[in-house]
């Protein structure tokens, strides 16, 4: 069963191409600061901005391989992500969504984004309603992943819930690349729905990028500021384990009780795979399911622990002038 939790999710520049200046103009100023958008007038414009964009989706997904690669060597996976992040902000850039006009003159829609060959983002295209049989034709055939009729009442509004709906939507390779880190165990507990939607409300609520891993197992967050979080998973299961763990690294007897009975969680792997100082953190425990199959504990890494992140907000504040491109 294929997972619905987004194994790595991040934030992504959305590009519209559309002739009609004025409703460009309108929607970048109705589409919230939170996204990053970008606008287009003339497929010509609209090409030039995505013809290396394959390549650059190819290039991000190699250092991902790199980083698993490694971790099947030996290498500790939270050190390697958090130095991905510090390094390569444009990741940011990656364009994650296309938003196309069906009618244009010379052209149209489906002819532009049929010229996105092997580009692994969402395809969004905008019809009117002599267009609409053929949007469907397109959605069943696979060549969009959605249509959005012009005449929809209240369209932006409608328009901004199929792109939030595509962004939470788990990127099919990406996703197969980072499910090979977690145990079988592990991929079953993330297919609880009451494990997957507390998940996702916490990470909606408080981070724009994670990753989920499996050595250890929990979700590496990143706010839009560039804090980092670490939402330490544990298996009820596999509480004796941690607590002998907690033991071994040296910590008293009370919290290794604690730990035991699940009401504490030790964050021994975090300490370890980063180097942190001080004495091991422990944090209080949660359940994230009914039946008490998986437990949580949150905790913040302070800034000089891990490498400066480079910050979304920063990020969005150079994308916030929404002009629209004409050439």
């Amino acid at each position: 069963m294929p997972l619905t939790l987004p194994l790595i999710h991040r934030p992504g520049s959305i590009l519209f191409l559309d002739d009609d200046v004025d409703y460009l103009e309108m929607l970048g100023m109705v589409i919230p600061g939170h996204i990053q958008i970008e606008l287009f007038s003339r497929p010509a414009g609209f090409g030039r901005r995505m013809e290396a964009e394959t390549a650059r989706w190819e290039a991000d997904a190699t250092l991902q391989l790199q980083i698993i690669d490694r971790w099947r060597n030996g290498v500790p996976l939270l050190p390697q992500i958090l130095r991905y992040w510090s390094t390569q902000p444009e990741r940011y850039r990656l364009v994650q969504s296309c938003v196309v006009d069906y009618a244009m003159p010379g052209t149209d829609g489906l002819s532009v984004l049929n010229t996105l060959l092997d580009w692994p983002g969402s395809r969004v295209l905008l019809t009117g309603q002599a267009d609409e049989q053929i949007a469907v034709k397109a959605f069943n055939s696979g060549l969009i992943d959605q249509f959005v009729p012009k005449q929809t009442q209240d369209i932006t509004r409608h328009l901004l819930g199929v792109l939030r709906k595509l962004a939470n939507t788990p990127h099919v390779r990406l996703n197969t690349l980072w499910r090979s880190v977690l145990t079988a165990e592990q991929q079953s507990l993330l297919q609880i729905p009451a494990v997957v939607e507390a998940l996702q409300q916490l990470s909606h609520g408080r981070w724009v990028e994670h990753v989920v891993l499996g050595a250890p197992f929990g979700m590496l967050g990143v706010t839009i500021d560039g804090g980092c979080e670490w939402l330490q998973l544990e298996p009820v299961s596999g509480l004796p384990g941690l607590a002998e763990l907690a033991g071994s690294a040296g910590m008293d007897f009370e919290t290794v009780r604690a730990v035991r009975a699940g009401e504490q969680l030790a964050a021994v792997e975090l300490h370890q795979q980063l180097g942190l100082r001080g004495p091991i953190r422990v944090a209080p425990a949660r359940p994230l399911d009914e039946d008490g199959l998986l437990t949580s504990a949150l905790f913040a890494l302070q800034a000089g622990e891990h490498p400066p992140l480079p910050t979304y907000r920063a990020v969005l504040r150079a994308a916030e002038h929404r002009s629209v491109d004409d050439t």
